[in-house]
């Protein structure tokens, strides 16, 4: 199965939620549009453009589904964003072999049970297969085994991890990990953290501390921060993610297990509100389920719609 059937079949929950009043071809009141979209988590405010925007599409004699997946896009790839977020240094070229990463330090950070540690092995798997080097740096010293659980991953995949005692300080792990990828001259390091709830400040002081850390081991590091947003908690995602920026500069987003709710609209004003590039998805358990994020894919299998021509 090819990655768009698997996207397809993956946002089928969401498609449910659009698709609730539509009819085969997907023509429906626009109001009925705005409050599907609501339903999907796009949010109010977003939702009403999204209408707006459809709205005169189809006064242009688009057909429905084409005019709704035009404003779609319009949302999840402006414009206005684009040069944004090129004048920052961010990198938005989606439609590329393989998602560039800045530097050679990826801190990867989210709450309790988004999944980070699965999705640093399905990241060291695809870097590898694009030819890069990859360490891991278990930083997740809190959680039982969680330590543990990422040198599995790594033994899998031939991927050197290093590791500390479980309760040991994370700091000192990310900074012997930040160490040994510079002598080594290893292409990409991953470090993983311990799952942390945004609204606890104590722990997020100790992330920026262990971002302070690699850099004291790697001078500029790291250049990336990556944010596991799961979509099912829809809109709260967007708190989390706003306060992980607070905390240590986001500098792109992962979104997991959209093939498990039907609230995949959630992209769009993570796209639109917090101007943060979403780098991949996923839309299952194994690692070809998580993909680089391409707004064009996402919204034709959304919309139930063939890819688009290569």
């Amino acid at each position: 199965m090819s990655w768009f059937d698997r996207l397809r079949n993956g946002l089928a929950r969401t498609r449910s939620v659009l698709a609730a009043d539509a009819g085969s071809d997907w023509e429906m009141d626009w109001d009925d549009l705005e409050f599907a979209l609501i339903g999907a988590d796009v949010g109010a405010k977003l939702a009403a453009e999204v209408v707006r925007e459809a709205r005169a599409e189809r006064e242009r004699g688009t057909s429905f589904r084409e005019a709704l997946e035009r404003a779609l896009l319009d949302q999840l790839e402006p414009d206005r964003m684009r040069q944004k977020l090129r004048r920052v240094g961010f990198d938005l070229d989606v439609h590329r072999n393989v998602v560039e990463v800045r530097g050679r330090v990826v801190m990867m950070v989210g709450v309790n049970g988004v999944g980070k540690t699965t999705t640093i092995a399905k990241l060291g798997q695809y870097y590898q297969g694009h030819g890069r080097s990859v360490m891991f740096a278990a930083g997740d010293t809190f959680r039982a085994a969680g330590s543990a659980q990422l040198a599995v991953w790594g033994e899998r995949l031939g991927i050197p991890t290093i590791t500390g005692p479980d309760r040991s300080d994370p700091g000192a792990v990310a900074f012997d990990a930040a160490r040994a990828r510079a002598a080594r001259g290893i292409d990409l390091l991953f470090v993983d953290t311990a799952g942390r709830l945004h609204t606890q400040h104590n722990l997020m002081e100790e992330l920026a501390k262990v971002q302070r850390v690699i850099g004291k081991a790697d001078a500029g590091e790291p250049r990336e921060v990556w944010l596991v947003l799961d979509a099912v908690t829809g809109q709260n995602g967007l708190e989390q993610a706003r306060r992980f920026h607070e905390a240590v500069g986001v500098t792109g987003v992962i979104v997991t297990k959209l093939d498990g709710t039907g609230k995949g609209g959630i992209l769009l004003p993570i796209a639109r509100e917090l101007g943060l590039p979403i780098k991949f998805i996923g839309v299952g358990e194994r690692p070809e389920d998580l993909q680089p994020y391409d707004a064009a894919a996402y919204v034709r299998a959304l919309l139930d719609m063939p890819a688009a021509a290569a």
